[in-house]
């Protein structure tokens, strides 16, 4: 009887110790994967740093490649005022450069100008071209626009600002209280020559010819513009005032 007792003793405490056994490996296999888990998200969270430090980067290469924007356009929008005529002959020429393109489904799309290897859909196209340039040529000299810092409108910080339409009209109020902003405009043409001569050809149906309006106003004697980049998109303000 004792030897059976200690016998049975004996198997229950090797039950006992594989047991244990079993929880101990359950408990290291987890801990393993719960490793794993973390140092896989460790590792995501640090290449998402890399990649929005290179984002960051790419950023300042670009909006200091392109930071003398604002005193480009404003150079370039004086010639217009002071030499109208003389730069209805530049939109004629550019006439040329107008074609008409297909998408994958054969649908004849607005027509683009090609620019600085730059394309820029249309939406009147020709028309719009040949109308800027009877203005240009009917128009008496004007004098130049001096920047102004106070009137420039704060630029967004996300992209997602960019695309709120109510982002722009909020700057502008605020601005409106100490200021006397007449027009203002968004523009994401990043290239200055471009910009310039589709803000005089002015080709949009919806408030056609505002933009035009505004930089070949004879009342208006300041402008302000602010520019740069958010990730790809490059996005500009420009007002306007008395």
């Amino acid at each position: 009887m004792g030897c059976q007792c200690t016998k049975k003793n004996e198997e229950k405490k090797e039950d006992e110790i594989e047991k244990e056994d079993q929880k101990l490996e359950e408990i290291n296999n987890n801990g393993n994967i719960l490793g794993l888990k973390e140092k896989e998200e460790g590792e995501k969270e640090e290449n998402k740093k890399e990649e929005e430090d290179y984002l960051e980067h790419l950023n300042e290469e670009k909006n200091a490649k392109y930071a003398d924007y604002p005193d480009k356009m404003v150079e370039l929008i004086n010639k217009i005022r002071q030499n109208p005529v003389e730069y209805a002959k530049i939109v004629e020429d550019s006439i040329k450069n107008i074609t008409s393109e297909t998408d994958k489904n054969d649908e004849t799309k607005a027509k683009l100008i090609y620019k600085h290897k730059v394309k820029v859909a249309l939406n009147r196209g020709e028309d719009a071209f040949k109308e800027a340039v009877e203005i240009l040529r009917s128009m008496e000299p004007l004098p130049p626009l001096e920047f102004n810092g106070e009137i420039c409108i704060p630029l967004p910080q996300t992209e997602e600002e960019i695309k709120d339409p109510t982002y722009l009209k909020e700057q502008v109020k605020i601005l409106k209280e100490t200021t006397n902003i007449d027009i203002f405009f968004k523009d994401l043409i990043k290239i200055p020559e471009v910009s310039s001569l589709l803000m005089v050809v002015d080709d949009s149906i919806k408030n056609a010819g505002r933009k035009r309006e505004a930089l070949l106003n004879k009342d208006y004697k300041y402008i302000g513009i602010n520019s740069h980049f958010i990730g790809k998109t490059f996005v500009a303000y420009f007002s306007f005032s008395k």
